[in-house]
């Protein structure tokens, strides 16, 4: 890449524009956007410099601030002629970021046929499947043999998105079955299509969502899938490599979310710093805002901290613990949602799994706790007097802890479902968070249960006063 970036400067330095397309035109596409993102403001050099059909398939894998970028800096008759040949897909993606005073300015340079199919893509919700789908496709008859159709592919083909698969319609329209190129090419040239169908059909709805659409394509190993309206009339077709777009984008959003950050609309490099801030910002002031519950719990329990200041030692302990293993379950079923393995119907299987879970790494780790507390007390009088109720009060508290920040972690996500919301809105910092000040009221009523007598000294003389009272009376009954 260093040794491209040298030539190309060197192209630029001495002003050469004949060899400097000859060399960009020579690139693979994929070297070209590697070259702008290099050298930014030469991108719109090259993209005017290159051939318009490269200059197209270059423009299209871009971001889209770069995008947006080049489009202001090149001239009007570039810009024309990127949008006309840009497929309906990629146009309507780019119309879709823009604001709607360049978009009407920008829809002027299509002829009217694409014009209207252009509104009528943006029509569609943005989220949509309709959003995602081209309507360049190859369809047939049934009727038509095999030698009909290569004639009809011939003819056609070149403006087509995609020709792995062929689409079969019927009356009006309605989609009948797709098939795969190669079952064509393999068979007799006067074999009737309608023998070729198996109605083993997979179709998407214009309507849908568009996380639907990448779980059917992994689940069906397709390059490209039809888009039909409710009465299956044929309307378009989704290829894999925008799913593939559209798959990093919903993974970069969930990522930065559970994070505990809205998700960014642009690269972090390019995003203005104030907007970076904003986006941040609103997270972190929620979650501090959950925090300061942690200090008012703390507060609540402040005099059984000041009778035994050891407690306080393990609060780093019991709070990261049970923060970790709900952002662990948060981070699986979320994950597990996104790949279609959990749905909200699965709620019992799930709490059942991590109730188990939960129990077991919860005794794997209060077993640790209890164990450090008693081989160190042997060393060492730092715990006090009250070492093995201490250790006993870590252990048990880890347990409860663990075990109840599995559940919330893991039944987060599917509230949140359920609820219409995000599940990767209840990020690790979220669930942490709510662990954490759960996890201080766990450990100190444990505490509060095992260390009675020595937290609450004037109950148990109360209590003791009491039974030693009793004690003659019970004597002098049984006289």
């Amino acid at each position: 890449m260093e040794e491209m970036v040298e030539q190309i400067s060197a192209l630029l330095e001495n002003e050469d524009n004949t060899l400097l397309q000859e060399y960009l035109n020579n690139l693979n596409i994929s070297e070209v956007e590697e070259l702008i993102d290099e050298l930014p403001k030469h991108g719109p050099l090259f993209i005017e410099t290159l051939s318009l059909n490269r200059a197209v398939n270059v423009f299209r894998i871009l971001d889209f601030p770069t995008q947006e970028r080049i489009i202001k800096k090149i001239s009007g008759q570039r810009v024309a002629g990127l949008i006309n040949e840009l497929p309906p897909d990629d146009r309507t993606a780019l119309f879709s970021e823009l604001h709607g005073d360049a978009v009407q300015k920008l829809i002027q340079h299509l002829s009217p046929g694409d014009r209207k199919e252009a509104l009528q893509l943006l029509g569609y919700e943005e989220d949509s499947i309709g959003r995602l789908m081209t309507p360049d496709y190859i369809a047939v008859k049934k009727s038509w043999d095999v030698k009909r159709v290569l004639k009809h592919i011939r003819e056609y083909g070149k403006n087509s998105e995609t020709i792995d698969v062929i689409y079969v319609l019927g009356d009006k329209g309605v989609l009948l079955d797709d098939i795969r190129i190669r079952e064509i090419l393999l068979v007799d040239p006067d074999t009737k299509i309608s023998q070729l169908m198996d109605g083993r059909l997979i179709a998407l709805k214009a309507t849908d969502p568009q996380q639907e659409a990448i779980n059917i394509f992994r689940m069906n190993n397709r390059v490209a899938l039809p888009v039909t309206d409710d009465a299956n009339v044929l309307l378009g077709i989704v290829t894999v490599d925008d799913i593939l777009w559209i798959a990093n984008e919903e993974y970069t959003e969930d990522i930065q979310k559970i994070g505990g950050t809205e998700a960014l609309d642009e690269p972090y490099l390019d995003i203005n710093l104030f907007k970076l801030v904003k986006k941040r910002v609103g997270w972190l002031i929620v979650l501090f805002l959950g925090e300061m519950l942690t200090a008012t719990a703390m507060g609540y329990f402040g005099d059984e901290i000041g009778v035994v200041v050891a407690l306080a030692f393990f609060l780093p302990l019991i709070i990261s613990s049970g923060g970790n293993s709900g952002s662990q379950a948060s981070t699986l079923i979320i994950q597990a949602m996104a790949l279609g393995e959990v749905t909200v119907a699965d709620w019992w299987r799930v709490m059942r799994r991590e109730l188990l879970s939960g129990l077991m790494l919860g005794v794997i780790l209060g077993v640790i706790g209890f164990f450090r507390i008693t081989i160190w007390s042997g060393f060492s009088t730092v715990y006090g007097p009250h070492w093995l109720l201490i250790a006993f009060t870590v252990g048990f508290a880890l347990i409860g802890v663990v075990l109840w920040g599995s559940l919330a972690g893991s039944m987060l996500p599917l509230v949140l479902k359920k609820l219409g919301a995000d599940p990767a809105t209840s990020s690790a910092p979220f669930v942490a968070t709510l662990v954490d000040v759960t996890g201080l009221i766990i450990y100190f009523s444990i505490a509060s249960i095992i260390m009675h007598d020595i937290l609450h000294p004037a109950a148990a003389a109360h209590h003791a006063a009491l039974i030693h009272n009793l004690i003659p009376r019970a004597a002098g009954f049984s006289i």
